[in-house]
């Protein structure tokens, strides 16, 4: 049995759930005639929440379209003609409004079945086993905002047409009141004839006429339109409130929530938008909004048309006024968003985009007169200033940026109405004087973006604003570690409703630790480890025999402050813990993505732990680890003869251009495992450069070959007939990797590269060809 035909047979207030779920964003009738379709493709391991789905998603929402047309067509009766024009609608509002947010249409139905398979399984008190995961078919917020936005619709229509029975009483109660006008004037009309027998009976008649209308009349004014108008403005106030708690839902919780993943996601965490949904909420609110106020100035206009009033009753019209025009101008000037952020570290003369959208602008026709948008930066205390004013001096601004105006434009398919800044750039900047250690590293901006439009045919004029996320601004690209630092603390620590920029002095290590292993891993492809964290615990807090529980109460005792993050230096060192960090991320990045994700390279881990492992293993071991004394250098360690440790200078980036990890790892012979016993070819052997022998001389050329070599442990030469050294990209050579006057824990083996020419047979001579 089918879960749509369980549903029809609940009863009483579990079914009446059930028909509440469904309205006009997802109609019953689509459910009725599609049950078996939407249950076989609905009830999938599609998951509404993952962008990775949104294909297969826009082929699922196109399937039901289809179904819903091809059902359409098919009830020919005439007893279906209505059915049939509603499941037409349905498909054509599902083509409109979901075929750019396809997973937004599943994650409605979702909740609609996840509501109907709770009430079943209520009701039966067991479970239907047609689901592998239960629990992700259970109501979520978008579905039960789309449900509250259609109780809001049904309650809109009902004072709706309660207004308009109120106005047809009051048209009545006119009618009314001009017939006994008529009898008083034909009253003072018989007052002025002679008197007679005749005149006496119908002025009588007159009176009492007179009399029995002025009754019914005071009867319809109390018991009828005041009453209309005290039950039509009690409704109108309970609407407003839920109106009021449903859009602080939508703008408080869901639009907050939205903002603060979209800072976390400068960090590098996943950004599942659902921004669309959001869209879909603040129009629906929108609209709802625009209804009621309706509404309520044709209520407020009645009032005038006929100002009656009962003692000691309050008129809420005016407030109730006051009141929703508060909600749409709250709901207006809250979705002018930032949907994609400026770069946080910005450049001067360096072009950069970012795009504002107004969520609400296609349901209030804003785009009738499309509105301009200027972007200007201010500075940390600009920003105070403008929160506390809701408004920024005429021409304040902390730096000059080019091509900072755009006007929105509405994109029909997508009913979106937005503007894409993409050829911004920043040409000065106004510093505020530092203190003590304060670097402009440290120093915070954001861009300003701002708006006017009307709304209601010139009714409503808004004036919008909304800041980017902190932005810190670098001339040279040598500031950028130090740049990324304070972005990343800002948008890791930020807490909600700060004062501009304000973040925590120190945090809780636990968190730092979090922080880093998601940058790593949106970096290079892989987070760290526990032991990695453990190991960056004992280098930030300048203590390598650091005990640190990760997890429990204690781990949490722990507060790394921002000194010891990125100003201080590392003992014995010239730069600090995030320079050295970011550093081995760039590197890790550019050059050690595919070995690291391969866990081929430990990377963080001490000097003394790599000795005491390496120490346990074969001659010819070896691990790779990231270099403490130089920045952004990765070293070989391995194992010689009588378990002798040895550590190979490290290499950086500027080796790496040169000849890759891989290929160096397979130059140096005495490699032989990667610990702890893996053969070095089965481990890099796929990221080893190709070679072949069958290149012809360029320009009567022969390129030579570049290899690593240790001296005293490999030769510098090779047997290219064999391929036992792979050709290597061509680059800038520099045989002192890295620069010799870096300072180093302890002596270290030193490689270089040498220079290996292959021989041929040119003009049937064999020839060496030196460049």
């Amino acid at each position: 049995m089918s879960l749509w035909t369980k549903a029809q047979q609940l009863q009483g207030e579990a079914l009446r759930q059930v028909q509440a779920v469904y309205g006009e964003h997802f109609p019953i009738e689509v459910r009725h005639f599609l049950a078996p379709w939407i249950e076989s493709k609905i009830m999938s391991d599609v998951d509404p929440d993952n962008p990775q789905h949104e294909q297969y998603a826009a082929s699922v929402v196109g399937a039901l379209i289809q179904e819903l047309e091809s059902k359409a067509q098919a009830l020919t009766n005439e007893e279906f003609f209505l059915t049939k024009i509603k499941l037409q609608g349905a498909a054509e509002m599902f083509r409109q409004r979901y075929s750019q947010n396809p997973l937004g249409l599943l994650r409605i139905i979702r909740h609609c079945l996840g509501t109907e398979l709770k009430l079943v399984q209520q009701a039966e008190n067991m479970s239907l086993g047609m689901s592998s995961n239960p629990a992700a078919l259970l109501p979520d917020a978008s579905g039960e905002i789309l449900q509250q936005l259609d109780i809001l619709r049904q309650r809109t229509q009902e004072t709706s047409e309660d207004l308009r029975r109120m106005e047809q009483e009051q048209e009545a109660f006119a009618l009314e009141y001009h017939e006994l006008t008529k009898i008083q004037a034909n009253l003072t009309h018989l007052q002025n004839q002679a008197p007679s027998q005749q005149k006496n009976d119908f002025e009588k008649q007159l009176r009492i006429k007179k009399e029995m209308s002025e009754h019914k009349l005071n009867v319809k004014v109390l018991a009828e339109l005041l009453q209309m108008r005290m039950a039509l403005a009690e409704k109108h106030k309970e609407t407003l409130m839920l109106i009021e708690n449903l859009q602080a839902r939508v703008l408080d919780d869901e639009l907050i929530r939205w903002k603060r993943e979209q800072q976390l996601a400068g960090n590098g965490v996943p950004f599942h938008s659902n921004l669309d949904s959001i869209q879909e909420w603040c129009e629906g609110l929108a609209e709802i909004i625009w209804l009621n106020r309706q509404q309520i100035k044709e209520a407020e206009r009645l009032r005038a048309k006929f100002p009656i009033m009962q003692a000691n009753n309050t008129d809420h019209v005016p407030a109730l006024n006051t009141q929703i025009t508060q909600l749409l101008s709250s709901l207006v000037t809250s979705t002018f968003i930032i949907e994609r952020q400026p770069p946080q570290v910005m450049k001067t003369n360096t072009r950069f985009t970012a795009m504002v959208r107004l969520l609400v602008g296609g349901k209030l026709n804003v785009h009738m007169t499309p509105p301009q948008v200027t972007v200007s930066i201010i500075s940390e205390q600009q920003a105070n200033t403008l929160l506390k004013n809701d408004k920024m001096a005429k021409g304040e601004a902390s730096g000059e940026i080019l091509n900072n105006t755009g006007t929105m434009e509405y994109q029909k398919a997508s009913r979106q109405l937005s503007v894409s800044f993409r050829n911004m750039q920043l040409r000065k900047i106004k510093r505020a004087e530092k203190k003590g250690t304060e670097s402009v590293m440290d120093e915070k901006f954001s861009l300003l973006f701002q708006s006017k439009f009307s709304v209601g045919g010139g009714e409503l004029v808004f004036q919008v604003w909304t800041l980017s996320l902190p932005v810190v601004v670098i001339v040279h690209g040598n500031q950028e570690p130090h740049a990324w630092a304070t972005v990343t603390w800002d948008n890791a620590f930020a807490e909600p409703g700060r004062t501009p920029f304000v973040v925590p002095e120190k945090v809780p290590w636990s968190q730092v630790a979090e922080t880093l292993s998601t940058k790593f891993r949106s970096a290079t492809g892989r987070a760290l480890t526990e032991s990695n964290q453990r190991f960056l615990a004992s280098k930030a807090f300048r203590n390598p025999n650091l005990q640190l529980p990760l997890v429990g109460p204690e781990a949490g005792n722990l507060m790394l402050t921002w000194s010891q993050f990125c100003k201080e230096p590392l003992p014995e060192r010239n730069f600090t813990f995030w320079e050295w960090f970011y550093a081995l991320m760039k590197l890790t990045r550019e050059h050690l993505r595919a070995p690291w994700m391969d866990n081929t390279i430990v990377g963080f881990i001490g000097r003394k732990q790599t000795e005491d492992l390496l120490k346990q293993c074969l001659r010819g071991t070896f691990m790779l680890r990231f270099s403490d004394s130089e920045l952004g250098g990765v070293t070989i360690a391995w194992v010689g003869d009588s378990s002798e440790v040895f550590m190979l200078q490290p290499f950086t980036s500027k080796d790496f251009a040169i000849r890759t990890l891989a290929d160096r790892v397979s130059d140096l012979k005495h490699l032989i495992y990667l610990y702890p016993d893996i053969p070095k070819d089965q481990a890099f052997g796929k990221y080893y450069t190709p070679f072949t022998d069958s290149q012809t001389p360029t320009n009567g050329y022969v390129k030579p070959l570049l290899v690593t070599h240790v001296p005293g442990w490999s030769s510098g030469g090779g047997n290219l007939e064999t391929g036992s050294y792979p050709p290597t990209p061509q680059g800038f050579y520099n045989p002192q990797s890295p620069e010799a006057s870096m300072g180093r824990d302890t002596p270290s083996v030193h490689s270089a590269t040498s220079e290996t020419v292959h021989s041929r047979q040119v003009d049937g001579r064999s020839t060496y060809i030196i460049l």
